[in-house]
């Protein structure tokens, strides 16, 4: 049986094909689209996950979408009418919008896909928790959900056993952790649904001296996790933007403009954010352990991806296990959807072997060698065969030369982690490699943090951490015999000023708080990835390497070999693209033209003569 899940209009569109309760493929349009958290409808992603399970539209036997419309039309217009006359000019931008398009989803379904089959509907934040607890590893746990918000939830709490979920408790909109963790993210001048991930990064550079200040006037929390958010403080039910002039003057500072330089201030009210909100995550995961018993944790929504809050909740041992969605944003809403319908809505069986069934989250594109050598081709872009034993090899040489490797193999991965599909890789023992990634690479804020990949194995000899971590959505501190302690005139730097203090003996992955956001790499689901680390930690005694998503600021992760060709030219990194059985590299730009992406420039990159070795294609 076909089932076909849909996620779509918001942000993060994205489609999933589950075939017999089985994932097949899922993928987010942006990939295809190159707009990234691209809301459209997933024509693409339909389109892939069709071909991939070898169907048509006409093989489906339902097709799912992840939230039900009439219902988040209904909090819509309850919220407007609450607070009228205030938000008139936003009613009158959203409203046309639903009533021509969003409101008549079912409809759009079918005209999308020309399809005339049953559409079926679940609850946002029950897609969430079907994303989280069926493909999990366990046959029962309870489910932690929590994100901006959906119809009306905006987190909630759930017992999974078998093939059954059961919603226990909810808290409602407007009081909402995601929408809290964003009005500061736009206070602090990022993008809301988008920089969240910024601010974590930024938190450990302060100190979290506003801590009560946030609970003094912005919110009221309970023991049990619940709380309620001071609106008078907020402008996002019925203004434009999240936050307002008496938010601002709780910290006395004005909202930061985007691409300002960030100061101290910054720093701090991002610590006490973050403070603030593994608070209430370490409160919900507490209650919902007494409520339930459960001695197995499930994560999902958009906050499951804030990684420091999970890392707290493993490190005080709340629960045995805990296993998180790799797409755990609205993206997986699309999988939650489809499994909701094979098992909740069909009563299908369900049964576990001890390991997730997201086959490492490589569920997206895969290119043949013949598809990657004919762009190739066409670019005139030279390539030579590399047999499998030396791959890895030359890899590590590169990598030990202090050389950034775009790395383009298998299966993309579904979610916004790059796993050792598309992913960019460094030494993270070169205490300059932070630096470089961030500013000649990635083009993105100095500040940001680099995740390493580790050995599934090796991890506790690197990291306070004994439990796997495929998906890198766990944070823990590095291994204090693997430290390197500050001397006293480095204790007295703040700020940004501690970026560049080496801190371990792998100081390019090391947060200025002695934490990582670590991967753990499986030979099972990721054999090519596996055996690279593997020689690189046979050459280096390290099995660790630098991980980061490919793509340069402000761009989705790459999907095709040409998406990744062009990333590569406009960065200085070494590419190795490669299916199961081949592999790529380049020496000098072999390319006729190919712009910097600067405006107005028709001069090739300079890494067009840079003159690394050539490009190479593994025989199979």
């Amino acid at each position: 049986m076909n089932i076909l899940g849909i996620s779509a209009f918001y942000h993060d569109s994205a489609a999933c094909l589950v075939d017999d309760g089985e994932i097949i493929a899922a993928a987010q349009e942006e990939r295809f689209t190159r707009k990234k958290h691209d809301p459209a409808f997933p024509h693409n992603a339909v389109e892939f996950c069709l071909k991939k399970g070898g169907i048509q539209v006409a093989d489906l036997d339902y097709v799912g979408f992840y939230d039900k419309p009439f219902i988040k039309f209904e909090r819509i217009l309850e919220t407007y009418l609450g607070i009228a006359p205030k938000g008139i000019k936003q009613y009158l931008s959203a409203i046309p919008i639903w009533l021509k398009d969003k409101l008549w989803t079912r409809g759009n379904i079918r005209k999308n896909l020309g399809y005339g089959g049953p559409v079926l509907f679940s609850e946002h934040h029950e897609s969430h928790a079907a994303s989280a607890f069926f493909p999990s590893p366990f046959q029962e746990a309870a489910i932690l959900t929590m994100d901006g918000v959906g119809e009306w939830a905006t987190s909630s709490l759930a017992l999974g056993k078998d093939n059954k979920i059961e919603l226990l408790q909810e808290l409602h909109f407007p009081h909402s952790l995601g929408l809290l963790y964003s009005a500061f993210t736009y206070y602090l001048g990022f993008k809301v649904n988008s920089g969240e991930y910024k601010v974590m990064g930024l938190a450990p550079y302060g100190e979290p001296k506003y801590c009560d200040l946030i609970r003094k006037h912005l919110i009221d929390l309970k023991g049990d996790g619940s709380f309620r958010m001071n609106m008078d403080y907020f402008d996002y039910l019925g203004g434009m933007t999240m936050t307002n002039d008496k938010f601002a003057a709780v910290f006395d500072h004005p909202t930061r403009k985007s691409e300002s330089q960030l100061g101290q201030k910054e720093m701090d009210i991002a610590a006490s954010l973050q403070e603030v909100t593994e608070e209430i995550m370490l409160k919900m995961a507490r209650h919902i352990r007494k409520k339930t018993g459960m001695k197995n944790l499930c994560l999902a929504g958009g906050v499951a991806l804030n990684c420091v809050g999970n890392g707290k909740i493993l490190k005080e041992k709340i629960f045995d296990n805990i296993w998180i969605q790799p797409a755990a944003g609205d993206a997986g809403g699309a999988l939650g959807v489809a499994l909701c319908i094979w098992h909740q809505v069909l009563g299908n069986e369900r049964k576990t072997n001890g390991k997730d069934s997201m086959k490492g989250s490589y569920l997206g594109p895969q290119f043949k060698e013949s598809e990657i050598k004919s762009y190739l081709d066409s670019q005139e872009i030279p390539y030579r065969h590399l047999n499998e034993t030396d791959l890895s090899k030359m890899v590590v040489d590169d990598l030990k030369a202090g050389k950034v490797i775009g790395w383009f193999q298998g299966a993309m991965e579904f979610g916004p982690r790059s796993l050792g599909g598309r992913s960019i890789l460094g030494d993270p023992r070169n205490p300059k490699m932070q630096s470089t990634m961030n500013l000649k690479i990635k083009y993105r804020e100095s500040f940001r943090p680099f995740a390493p990949s580790v050995l599934a194995e090796k991890v506790s000899e690197w990291f306070e951490m004994d439990s796997e971590s495929p998906y890198m959505l766990m944070v823990a501190g590095v291994r204090e015999d693997k430290r390197i302690s500050m001397t006293d005139e480095q204790k007295k730097l703040f700020g940004i000023d501690l970026l560049n203090i080496p801190r371990s003996q792998i100081p390019a992955i090391t947060h200025v708080d002695y934490s990582a956001r670590i991967q753990t790499v499986h030979k099972d689901t990721n054999k090519r990835y596996y055996d690279l680390i593997s020689e690189f930690e046979k050459a280096t005694q390290c099995a660790v390497l630098i991980n980061t998503s490919f793509n340069v600021r402000g761009e989705p992760i790459v999907c095709t070999p040409e998406q990744a060709y062009r990333c590569f030219m406009r960065t200085e990194m070494v590419p190795w693209f490669s299916k199961t059985s081949s592999s790529i590299k380049k020496i000098k730009n072999p390319c006729k033209t190919m712009t910097t992406g600067k405006k107005n420039s028709n001069s090739t990159s300079p890494l067009a003569w840079a003159g690394y070795k050539s490009i190479i294609v593994l025989a199979k």
